[in-house]
């Protein structure tokens, strides 16, 4: 499968109790592409000359790649550990079982599906050696769907003007943290978040690197169009209370418009008489109120939700069990 087929081969990078760098890595259903994987980011790991480890967490996978991460956990134990999780709990809550799992002094995601070069790496830890913290990238060349890059390119415009979070990439998952980002990141125990806001805001000194983006190996993208913006919304109620604000504001305004539209149509009939004219527009002018307030309603039900999935106090997740080598 790669160079880890061959132990005797001597390698300056062997995990100890505090590797320098975690490598993070969601995994499900992905058995097409993780022996490309395993060829091109052990390697890319092991030229670096640096301590690591790197935990895949399979996430509820349907498919052989739990078997596959065994069988690579059985090739190099030295640095590699897999969590099973019981089920299938999204790419956010698998990642967060890898933070309270990893160990290194450095923490990096990636994801499984080889669009980010593993081969980039370097260029996250080049950021961090010049004093930064949390380090985004920004993906070059972007080689998704056109409606993908339209839509990215939409919600990091409403993200920022709702949240005033900095991200110009947010659905690139290749970042790099410091271990106190990730210590800060494991006490929040909120359900549902979006791990790059979340230590944006932790972050004394973050910074943007541009990385290479490549076609998906294999399989097919698991985020649908729902999936999209049902994050997106998990995004915007989990970090700000300007939709609600706004709403409030949109109500007031509104309201004022409505007492202003009677006064206009009780004067009209008044001194003209009943109009039959106009009752169209009128309910034109009702069903787009009503469906304002239906979606206002929606919008106050994330947010009520939020609070429901809280006080249930369910956890994140549940590990099936953990592979790794014993100390």
């Amino acid at each position: 499968m790669n160079d880890a087929a061959h132990p005797a081969v001597t390698r300056p990078s062997v995990a100890q109790d505090r590797p320098t760098l975690s490598v993070v890595i969601p995994v499900y259903n992905e058995e097409l592409g993780l022996a490309a994987l395993f060829d091109r980011l052990y390697p890319a790991l092991d030229a670096l000359a640096i301590s690591y480890e790197i935990v895949f967490i399979d996430d509820g996978s349907r498919d052989r790649s739990a078997s596959l991460l065994a069988q690579q956990f059985e090739l190099r134990p030295d640095v590699t550990r897999v969590i099973l999780l019981n089920g299938n709990f999204g790419q956010h809550r698998a990642i967060l079982a890898g933070f309270e799992h990893c160990r290194g002094e450095r923490v990096l995601t990636l994801d499984a599906d080889l669009q980010n070069p593993p081969e980039d790496i370097r260029l996250l830890l080049a950021a961090m050696d010049e004093g930064f913290d949390c380090i985004g990238t920004v993906r070059r060349n972007r080689q998704d769907v056109a409606w993908r890059r339209w839509a990215s390119r939409a919600m990091n415009r409403l993200r920022f003007r709702l949240t005033g979070i900095v991200m110009n990439d947010q659905g690139s998952m290749m970042r790099a943290y410091s271990r106190d980002i990730v210590q800060l990141i494991n006490q929040c125990e909120e359900m549902n978040t979006f791990i790059p806001a979340l230590a944006y805001q932790f972050s004394k000194n973050p910074t943007e690197v541009e990385v290479g983006h490549e076609a998906r190996h294999a399989g097919e993208s698991k985020y649908s169009l729902y999936s999209l913006i049902r994050l997106n919304f998990d995004l915007v109620t989990g970090f700000s209370l300007v939709p609600l604000q706004a709403f409030s504001m949109l109500g007031i305004i509104v309201s004022l418009l409505s007492g202003v539209l009677f006064v206009i149509l009780a004067g009209r009939r008044l001194f003209l008489g009943p109009e039959v004219g106009g009752v169209f527009t009128l309910f034109a002018l009702v069903f787009l109120l009503v469906g304002l307030a239906l979606f206002g309603i929606g919008l106050l039900g994330e947010y009520i939700g939020r609070i429901y999935q809280e006080v249930r106090a369910r956890p994140r997740y549940q590990v099936n069990a953990v592979l790794e080598r014993r100390q």
